[in-house]
């Protein structure tokens, strides 16, 4: 089968409306908003992580919260842990690339601070330890993850809440992860700043 412009398009759409239907994850949508404002008003920061199409929506996040969602208004402490390229080439070669975020929350993460984790399978083998060293540090641990039986229970396991989009293509979940990290960073800007 080709792919169509139409047919994928659709297929977003049927991700999107069970999304929309899917109380557990309005349910977290909106907790995590909540906890990430609790975490900013209190001078605490958002570290983000992911790998590939991920790290590009941690960076991308991460900038909706520093620079301006819907209005403007001061920056918000949020950090991609995936845009320094000399730390993260030095933790991969001395360390592994398995360290490559958990070192780096050893470094900056302190208690109160969240570590939003994406992972569209559930077992990134780097994001899976940051989330145990995140816990050790006393962080709040969110995953972004896809519908993956296996992934979903790893993810699970090791955060205080998790986002799964109902979705096993990765651009679907992608695509989810994008609607719901927009979703939170509106909620947490008009939460600090309207008035």
């Amino acid at each position: 089968m080709s792919i169509t412009v139409n047919n994928e398009i659709e297929k977003t759409v049927a991700v999107l409306s069970a999304l929309a239907n899917s109380r557990q994850v309005i349910a977290n949508v909106e907790a995590l908003a909540q906890q990430v404002t609790k975490a900013l008003r209190a001078g605490n920061k958002v570290l983000l992580a992911g790998n590939g199409g991920s790290a590009a929506d941690a960076q991308h996040i991460a900038g909706e919260f520093v620079s301006r969602f819907n209005f403007d208004r001061p920056g918000l402490a949020a950090f991609a842990l995936t845009v320094d390229t000399s730390v993260m080439t030095a933790i991969g070669n001395d360390y592994g690339y398995e360290k490559l975020f958990a070192r780096q929350i050893e470094a900056v993460g302190r208690p109160g601070d969240i570590f939003w984790a994406y992972s569209t399978s559930g077992r990134s083998p780097n994001i899976l330890r940051a989330l145990e060293v995140a816990n050790e540090r006393g962080l709040f641990r969110v995953g972004f993850t896809g519908n993956h039986p296996e992934g979903v229970a790893e993810m699970r396991a090791r955060t205080d809440l998790c986002i799964e989009i109902p979705s096993t293509s990765t651009p679907k979940i992608q695509e989810g992860h994008l609607v719901c990290g927009h979703i939170v960073c509106g909620i947490v800007e008009e939460n600090i700043f309207a008035s």
